[in-house]
């Protein structure tokens, strides 16, 4: 069974996609891996698009029971085919938003503030995340998941609100046994 697990930047898809994995021993595989090249500031050298397409589908390949987490709505339509489950988290805007400061203040400390390279970075991420949910971010946004939600051709769950870990893998897990 392949599942991917989607949401808004800080909505829990990376969390709840490694969890899921271990809970069901699945491969794991993280869309941010092949999107962004390593760097020495993370998250800034975008990889070729067909580059990293070309990475996951190699990696999935054979794989008969994967979890990918992360967006995948400007990776092309193929993708639309691919799993047998989509999982779309919706957490509200502003946990999302409180998530993702402490989120980038546990990766860079100070720097986002005091750090000039740095400071402009997480305030142009955090521009870009804000817009989620009222469309005005261009490419990942909500308008744009729900489009791409509405063209899959496997069944979708939606989780709404703040919860657990734990009740998200509750109702993944009871969705599993209703498309089996």
């Amino acid at each position: 069974m392949k599942i991917h697990v989607m949401g808004a930047s800080c909505a829990g898809s990376t969390t709840l996609g490694r969890a899921l994995a271990q809970h069901l021993n699945y491969t794991y595989f993280d869309t941010d891996e092949y999107f962004w090249l390593p760097s020495a500031v993370p998250y800034t050298i975008k990889r070729e698009t067909a580059d990293r397409i070309a990475m996951l589908k190699t990696d999935l390949l054979g794989k008969t029971d994967a979890i990918v987490g992360g967006s995948l709505v400007s990776w092309g339509n193929e993708w639309l085919t691919m799993f047998d489950l989509v999982v779309f988290l919706y957490t509200p805007h502003d946990i999302r938003m409180e998530r993702l400061h402490t989120r980038e203040v546990e990766r860079y400390g100070d720097q986002i503030f005091t750090d000039p390279f740095r400071a402009d970075q997480y305030k142009k991420f955090t521009d870009w995340a804000k817009g989620y949910d009222d469309n005005t971010t261009n490419g990942r946004n909500l308008a744009v998941h729900q489009l791409w939600l509405s063209k899959v051709n496997c069944p979708v769950l939606k989780i709404e609100g703040d919860t657990t870990v734990a009740e998200r893998i509750d109702l993944i897990m009871d969705k599993l046994q209703s498309i089996k």
